[in-house]
Order: structure tokens, then sequence, then C-alpha cells
């Protein structure tokens, strides 16, 4: 679980569908367009992120968000440019 102000963070990069880079705790960095947040299977709170152009399309990756170590903006934008998961 996750502070709710950041958890806006995650929200506001949804809504503008921003492009984003995810760094994770293990190292790990995805980057690519802020699509939506989701509940999987195991009952994680996840934030999907797109790699392709289609935002429906298979490439899009399930990124749990108590593994999001930083998230930043790749693009200018009037809400954050780097945000820091303090968990």
């Amino acid at each position: 679980m996750i502070l709710c102000k950041l958890y806006d963070y995650i929200e506001i990069a949804c809504m503008y569908r921003l492009p984003v880079e995810l760094q994770l705790k293990n190292g790990l960095v995805h980057q690519g367009m802020a699509v939506d947040t989701l509940i999987n299977s195991d009952g994680e709170e996840c934030m999907v992120i797109s790699s392709g152009k289609n935002v429906e399309s298979a490439e899009n990756n399930r990124i749990v968000i108590n593994q999001i170590k930083v998230m930043r903006a790749l693009v200018s934008n009037p809400h954050f440019d780097t945000v820091t998961f303090n968990i």
C-alpha cells in the first residue's frame, strides 16, 4: 500500500496518458505510456503501461505498484517530473 498523495501521481499519469519511466525496487526499468490501474489475479494493485502503439495491445505491462521505486515523466508536464516512492 502506498500513500494517497503518491497514488495521485499514478492516476495523473494515467489520466493524461503520459509517457513514463518506472524504476523498480529490483533495478528493472520499464518505459511506456501510462494507461490505467487495476488489481491483478493475485490481488495486487498494478499500473498498466503500454509499450506499443495500440493501448489495447498485448504489449501492455502490468507493474505492481508496491514495486515501483521511481516514476519519471518522459515529457514536460505541469504535474510532475520525478516521483520517488518511499515504501
